[in-house]
């Protein structure tokens, strides 16, 4: 297939900002694409060569890119120099001088999918101290032998800024629509959230039909989307939405982690499918030692423990893991525990679609339990004041709070879904808002006074996973120490987006923009109507969305979180439902 057929479709998907035109757009394209070729297009719509668990990033610094473009067009390097500071988006860039090169040149040879992929993954592989020269090289030839709109697409590619909208839900509507019907959504959706791989999904679902579908399961290397739970004000809430029985856990300070265990070698997992086994290379080690099984998939998290007392340390101890070099000293000077809390799977059966007890049954028989490798603090409680005991004896031993699991006979592990058969239950619920929020940065207002010269503020914003779009829900300004307003440039500039962003509903329009990509844990007084966002907009009160008022930052930064996995606008609804209110007044 011809790359400018793919190009195309991207610029029809970028001229929209309708969900539904969207994925008629997808399914009509993916009913005559090359079935042979649909697992890599997918890939492409999102800017990727592979699914994100794959090891491998495909991304060329701008001025590489710069380059390429001057070599390919045949115009000089200040040129084009010139044109990007103008623009602030090579794709376009790319686009008018590749236009203007057309005039006077032929293609000297077809772009094709195949030859697109072929070039990205030499750029992407590309090593050593050859490996710029290689990758501008690379890429000068695709652009020499493309049209103006593919050299648009092939160049934010490179640079990770595609803007086509192409989301996951969008793209599994689509083939639903082109392969299979409305009422095989759910199904095809799991597939999904089994595998973390939306490339075999559409590759399946195009050669098998939903029979190919269905067979699709859980298997170690392949990450399972992780189980979500859901919120409730008081103990006594979660207990009697339980059915007033129900088995509750310890909420450790940590890192989330599914551990895929092979026979030979173990992977860990973050949530956002980050390959996190480097950083935890003692915690993979006795994993593997004391599984009784040849394969497994387990979740658990792990926690950092004080060397001296083996007292259980917050978040930001553990983080001192994620570091990329000294990794001897790090395991020397911040041991690590795993608290294991669920079993996925286990030599070829997939526990999923087993109730919770069995599936913790089965985790604690399935390990020599020991050292660093534990199993979570579980009790069955029967009652709000049973669940307040453990939920005192929780916030004793040093954690957030506390997991109540439902031990129905439908307490199968939902993979990918948020639902009520977790609940967790946490000591800032005590307070005036329950839970902080993980929100994306979409925008930014410069500052002023002491902040003059940099980003003083940002526009924060919640994910619609009905619409696939990003939508707005307080301007943040505090919490903010020197350093961090020293390092937000690093941080967000190379997500910086001329326009706004077609995934961004916003009303509020910031000095800049930026695709969504970086993730802040943000803490509020409450939530409110607010007149001048969008998340939830129409749903509570015509012409007023929600908004959260004093919004702080914590000082973390969600970096094992994607985008995508930010706290939801159907989370925030449900938040505010949560609250007491006096009054129906709209926050600015």
């Amino acid at each position: 297939m011809l790359y400018s057929d793919l190009a195309e479709t991207f610029d029809r998907l970028e001229s929209t900002g309708s969900r539904l035109e969207m994925t008629s757009i997808l399914a009509e394209f993916f009913r005559r694409a090359d079935k042979a070729e649909l697992r890599s297009i997918v890939y492409l719509s999102q800017g990727k060569l592979h699914p994100d668990f794959v090891p491998g990033v495909l991304g060329m610094a701008d001025r590489l890119v710069m380059k390429a473009i001057a070599k390919a067009s045949g115009n000089p390097d200040d040129k084009v120099e010139k044109l990007t500071v103008e623009t602030g988006d090579l794709g376009q860039v790319a686009e008018a001088m590749i236009s203007r090169k057309k005039q006077m040149a032929l293609f000297s040879e077809e772009l094709t999918v195949a030859r697109v992929v072929k070039g990205l993954t030499t750029i992407e592989n590309a090593e050593g101290k050859d490996s710029q020269d290689v990758k501008q090289k690379t890429l000068a030839g695709l652009l020499h032998d493309s049209g103006p709109l593919e050299a648009r697409y092939l160049c934010r590619t490179v640079t990770g800024r595609m803007r086509v909208g192409a989301a996951d839900m969008t793209i599994l509507d689509a083939l639903a629509e082109a392969f299979a019907t409305k009422e095989d959504r759910p199904t095809i959706e799991r597939a999904f959230n089994v595998t973390c791989d939306i490339g075999l999904v559409a590759e399946t679902i195009a050669n098998g039909g939903m029979d190919a579908v269905l067979a699709i399961g859980v298997k170690v290397g392949s990450p399972v989307k992780v189980m979500l739970a859901e919120r409730l004000p008081s103990i006594a809430e979660v207990v009697e939405k339980m059915g007033g029985r129900c088995a509750m856990e310890y909420k450790y300070d940590g890192i989330r982690v599914q551990a895929h265990i092979g026979r030979d070698s173990v992977k860990l997992y973050s949530r956002r499918l980050e390959d996190l086994t480097s950083n935890f290379p003692d915690i993979a080690e006795a994993l593997r030692a004391r599984c009784r099984h040849g394969e497994a998939i387990i979740e658990g998290e792990c926690v950092a423990v004080d060397p001296e007392t083996g007292y259980m340390l917050p978040f930001q101890n553990v983080t001192h893991r994620r570091k990329k070099h000294g990794m001897d000293e790090a395991v020397r000077d911040v041991p690590v525990r795993i608290f294991m809390f669920d079993m996925l799977y286990a030599d070829g059966r997939d526990w999923t679609s087993e109730p919770y007890l069995d599936r913790r049954a089965a985790l604690e028989s399935g390990f020599e339990i020991g050292d660093n490798v534990q199993m979570t603090t579980m009790r069955m409680v029967g009652s709000p004041e049973e669940g307040e005991d453990f939920f005192a004896s929780a916030i004793g031993a040093r954690c957030e709070g506390i997991m109540a699991k439902s031990v129905a006979p439908d307490s199968v592990y939902r993979a990918g879904s948020r639902g009520f058969l977790w609940i967790k239950y946490k000591k800032d619920y005590q307070q005036a808002l329950t839970d902080s929020f993980d929100l994306a940065v979409v925008g930014a207002f410069y500052g002023m006074g002491k902040r003059a010269g940099r980003y003083g503020a940002l526009l924060m914003a919640a994910y619609d996973n009905e619409t696939g779009r990003f939508e707005t829900v307080c301007k943040l300004g505090t919490g903010f120490d020197d350093a961090f307003l020293d390092a937000m440039p690093a941080l967000l500039d190379g997500t910086l987006s001329e326009t706004r962003p077609s995934s961004v509903d916003a009303e509020m329009v910031p000095d800049v923009w930026f695709d969504p990509a970086v993730v802040l844990e943000v803490v509020a007084a409450e939530i409110t109507l607010s007149p001048i966002h969008t998340a939830a907009k129409d749903v509570l009160k015509e012409g007023a969305g929600l908004g959260i008022r004093f919004p702080r930052f914590t000082g973390r930064v969600r970096d094992d979180k994607t985008p995508e996995q930010c706290t939801t606008v159907s989370e925030i609804v449900e938040m505010y439902g949560m609250q007491v209110h006096d009054s129906d007044g709209l926050s600015e």
